[in-house]
């Protein structure tokens, strides 16, 4: 028998097109296909969940930030009027920070924000695996790109402790995601994997057979290394999958990268905007963006001063007020990116709800240096929001922040007991 298909697929990718206005469709039933099977059906309607860690290298002077009362009737601080807008949307979190976290500097600790490794910097230290990287091991995306690292020095790390390269280009990130490459380039491409397994296959037969004679250190040295290179073999296998598939389509101008480094909120914004785009088109379910701080004055009207000098402030309230400009401009494009992240649509609804925002500090104290008592905020995703939870004490006193972790990873699918440096408590009232 023949079955004449009635229903006609929309794609997700439609828009609605008048007066030279380009709006995207939320989430339709027609979007699926008319024979759609079962499992596709489900697939196509359980919305896939995403996680996206955001580290502010500098800090946020904390009196501005955290309120003074616990629970869901908290007074909302000078930065969180910012973005009460979203309260329902959001949770701080207090007394949370990751162990043992003094360095080679004050601002070390940001190279193990996601991971917890102790003393970083240090003589014989050696990173862990970051969390987003443990997510995407875990969880396996079918995605173009297993995550995304963008901004300043990357947050990502490997299970052997090497760190991963970020993209600080928005045109760049863009051309990656979005712009199909000509068939001559296509090719070159492919040629480059097919030189990468190559050379994989040949080094691994090597260091195996040269293995045999090692004493029980370097045998160690090269189990790490042959983890390296399983890893990159399974990225070349992830991406030989993606060669030959178009990419998504976006009725969205090419962003061009800001050319004054200083001008921070402008650059934020077009990497705000590319965050959203990489979700909503599905191009990706992991991101870490490294903010960061640098130390001239950034371009903000009012601002005259270095911000690495103007975050040392010494409890100068000239400073002070100096230093809430810029971490006021910070927070008003947070409210902008949960903004974008709640109006975007997917298969169950706002982007947001099915995607963990983790928004951070590796520094509780930026004019100390002090790596405890860590400004945090977790949006979307699903949780118990509109409250300030305290999860521990002050100072040495902490909760480890990768309970928090622990958590953020079930809540994803990932069934795991621990991660970094996790004690198997949770932060309370989180979920409900």
């Amino acid at each position: 028998m023949i079955h004449l298909a009635s229903k006609k697929s929309v794609s997700r990718r439609s828009f609605l097109r008048g007066g030279g206005v380009a709006v995207a469709l939320p989430w339709l039933d027609a979007m699926l296909p008319a024979f759609a099977t079962r499992a596709q059906a489900a697939a196509a309607t359980a919305p896939p969940r995403r996680f996206i860690a955001i580290m502010y290298g500098l800090g946020f002077h904390a009196p501005h930030f955290f309120p003074t009362e616990a629970g869901r009737d908290y007074a909302a601080s000078e930065y969180l009027k910012l973005i009460d807008g979203h309260r329902d949307d959001f949770t701080i979190i207090s007394g949370l920070s990751h162990p043992e976290q003094n360095g080679f500097n004050g601002h070390a600790s940001s190279i193990t924000w996601l991971t917890s490794a102790k003393h970083p910097g240090l003589p014989g230290f050696k990173n862990s695996i970051s969390f987003d990287q443990f997510l995407v091991a875990k969880l396996q995306p079918p995605t173009r790109f297993p995550s995304l690292i963008v901004g300043g020095e990357s947050l990502s790390w490997t299970a052997n402790g090497s760190q991963l390269p970020q993209e600080a280009s928005a045109a760049a990130l863009f051309k990656k995601m979005f712009v199909a490459g000509t068939p001559a380039e296509v090719k070159e491409q492919k040629q480059d994997l097919e030189r990468g397994r190559s050379i994989l296959d040949t080094v691994g037969g090597v260091a195996k057979r040269f293995g045999k004679d090692l004493g029980a250190r370097d045998r160690e040295k090269l189990d790490e290394y042959f983890t390296a290179v399983r890893d990159l073999e399974a990225g070349i296998q992830r991406r030989e999958g993606w060669t030959d598939r178009p990419k998504p389509k976006v009725d969205v101008a090419p962003p061009k990268d800001v050319p004054d480094r200083t001008d921070v909120i402008a650059q934020t914004r077009l990497i705000h905007d590319l965050i959203t785009l990489a979700f909503q088109t599905d191009s990706t379910r992991v991101i870490t963006y490294n903010a960061g701080g640098f130390n001239p004055v950034p371009k903000i009207e009012g601002v005259d001063t270095g911000w690495h000098d103007l975050s040392h402030h010494g409890q100068d309230e000239q400073k002070i007020e100096e230093l809430a400009i810029i971490e006021r401009a910070e927070f008003q494009e947070m409210d902008r990116l949960l903004t974008l992240l709640k109006t975007a649509h997917d298969a169950g609804g706002p982007v947001l709800d099915n995607t963990t925002v983790l928004l951070g500090s590796n520094l509780g104290n930026a004019s100390a240096h002090h790596p405890t008592d860590l400004p945090i905020l977790v949006a979307g995703g699903g949780f118990r929001h509109g409250q300030h939870i305290v999860a521990g004490g002050k100072g040495k006193d902490n909760a480890r922040f990768c309970n928090l972790f622990v958590q953020i990873a079930r809540h994803l699918g990932v069934e795991t007991e621990s991660f970094g440096s996790s004690d198997g408590a949770s932060v309370k009232g989180l979920e409900s």
